[in-house]
Formats: C-alpha cells, structure tokens, sequence
C-alpha cells in the first residue's frame, strides 16, 4: 500500500490500515527509524492494558515456584 506526503509533510494513513490497527482520530504512533526503513508502531491509550494477558500460561506460578526453590537452596 502507498501514500504520499504532503508538501507540509503530512501523510494519510489508508482507512484499511487504520481499521486492521484501531487507529483513530487523536491516536498516538510512534515513528521508528531502523536504517533505510521506517516503522510506524500504535500506542495503545492504555499501554499497560494492551499487554494484559499477553503472557504465557503459568508463566506466574512456574517463576513464583522457580523462585522458592533459590530461597531454599540458599538457606
């Protein structure tokens, strides 16, 4: 997909785009430069709630469990 920029430097970001990422009016992106590439990345409104429940099952109680095993070995 293609855009272009505007002589003062705006670009539109397609209505595809903005729909598949939950872009809206007033939303935050981040430009990332890496090299010759740029990656434009959303930042949620609430960044903390985008990343709930995005971990692994048991992921908590495998670490907890790994954790009270130092504990005991180092007493």
């Amino acid at each position: 997909m293609r855009t272009r920029i505007t002589t003062r430097g705006q670009v539109s970001v397609p209505a595809a785009v903005r729909r598949q990422l939950g872009i809206k009016a007033n939303s935050t992106v981040e430009w990332v430069i890496e090299g010759n590439t740029v990656r434009v990345v959303p930042i949620p409104e609430d960044p903390i709630a985008a990343f709930r429940g995005s971990g692994k099952k048991g992921t908590l109680k495998a670490l907890l469990a790994d954790r009270r095993r130092e504990r005991l070995r180092s007493e």
